[in-house]
């Protein structure tokens, strides 16, 4: 969103409160006839009556800043993507697939309901519903459903296989129940920051000529998770899009698939595209890093040491957060430096280049504090 963020900064009325009380003192004495000296009460009255006049020129100004895309929030943003016509993406629900146990085999089929509940232990009213019945053959003791969580929002996700254990809904002959998969997709209303930058590409969509611009656009409305989107031609009438989650995670094969259904809808996309959806290809990498901390700085030396780990989790998240962004040891030297270190020696990673589709991600990591340092 380059060519928003790069637009000056405008002001629609002035609000600079010395030439505004000025011009209000100056008309007065002009009308009047006189002049008005400090500590004059009617002086005093008409700087008190400029600061409320000030006040509302700010307000003015603010409110009418608003009505522009890239100052614009909240409800009012939301306006602005209808007259484009794109609603802001409502909370997701995470997901996940449980298994039931029955207690022994049956002679009859075995009905879980659709909405039957489950939920991981001391979960404190966090709950996931099956999302249709499941039929446990007879004979059989086990069966799959997927279930959906009943509060929208990350809060579901990252519960890990065997976590969500409890059966809230008690069913005869069912012994036990356990989610088989890290529960995910679940994702918050979508940002003010991510809306407007879908408002602004919202154009691209205007053309199913089949532009790069508006395959990241639909891409991007297929989920509030989706930050980042790779669109490529690798043949003739064959499109490939990568999508790029929040926080650098890749999407669930559910994600890729509203991707593909949003992309490749027949309003969408001309006749002859065959569009295909994958995960980014990871470029794993190590870190392995020595620092110095300058010896006039001895006393913060171990708030200094932690300053460098919370750095080096910031170059590794900004690293993943990007499709094609290189791998650069140049940025994560900046970071620790900029921590408190006195100067770093980087043995690894070196600067490695990305294709488009791809995601660098760290595999090891490996500080090493080489003590203080006269330099």
């Amino acid at each position: 969103m380059s060519d928003l963020t790069s637009l000056p900064d405008i002001q629609f009325i002035n609000v600079d409160a010395e030439k505004t009380t000025n011009e209000i003192i100056t008309i007065y004495e002009a009308l009047a006839e006189r002049s008005l000296y400090p500590g004059d009460p009617i002086r005093l009255f008409l700087t008190a009556l400029a600061q409320i006049i000030i006040q509302q020129r700010v307000l003015i100004n603010q409110t009418a800043l608003k009505n522009l895309l890239r100052y614009a929030s909240g409800d009012i943003l939301d306006h602005i993507g209808a007259f484009y016509k794109v609603p802001r993406l409502a909370a997701q629900a995470s997901r996940t697939t449980v298994q039931f146990t029955l207690s022994t085999a049956l002679s009859s089929v075995t009905l879980i309901p659709a909405g039957t509940r489950v939920g991981p232990a001391g979960a404190n009213g966090l709950f996931y519903e099956t999302v249709g019945p499941l039929e446990i053959k007879a004979g059989s003791l086990t069966g799959s459903v997927e279930a959906i969580c009943t509060t929208a929002g990350v809060i579901g996700n990252d519960f890990l296989p065997g976590q969500i254990n409890t059966l809230i809904d008690p069913i005869p002959f069912v012994q036990s129940v356990s989610n088989v998969n890290t529960t995910s997709g679940g994702a918050e209303r979508e940002s003010d920051d991510h809306y407007r930058e879908r408002i602004y590409n919202a154009p691209e969509s205007f053309s199913v000529a089949g532009p790069d611009g508006a395959y990241r656009f639909l891409a991007a409305s297929a989920h509030p998770l989706i930050v980042d989107v790779s669109v490529d031609s690798p043949n003739p009438g064959v499109v490939k899009i990568v999508p790029l989650l929040e926080g650098g995670e890749l999407p669930s094969q559910e994600i890729l698939d509203s991707v593909l259904a949003k992309c490749s809808a027949s309003d969408k996309r001309p006749l002859t595209d065959l569009v295909t959806v994958v995960e980014p290809n990871v470029r794993k990498y190590d870190i392995s890093l020595t620092y110095w901390i300058s010896v006039s700085r001895a006393a913060e030396a171990q708030t200094i040491q932690t300053t460098v780990k919370q750095a080096v989790e910031n170059y590794i998240l900004w690293q993943k957060s990007k499709l094609g962004r290189d791998v650069n040891p140049s940025e994560l030297t900046r970071l620790v430096m900029q921590a408190g270190a006195h100067h770093v020696k980087v043995d690894s990673p070196e600067y490695t280049e990305l294709q488009n589709d791809q995601v660098a991600v760290a595999e090891s990591v490996s500080l090493t504090y080489g003590g203080l340092t006269n330099g």
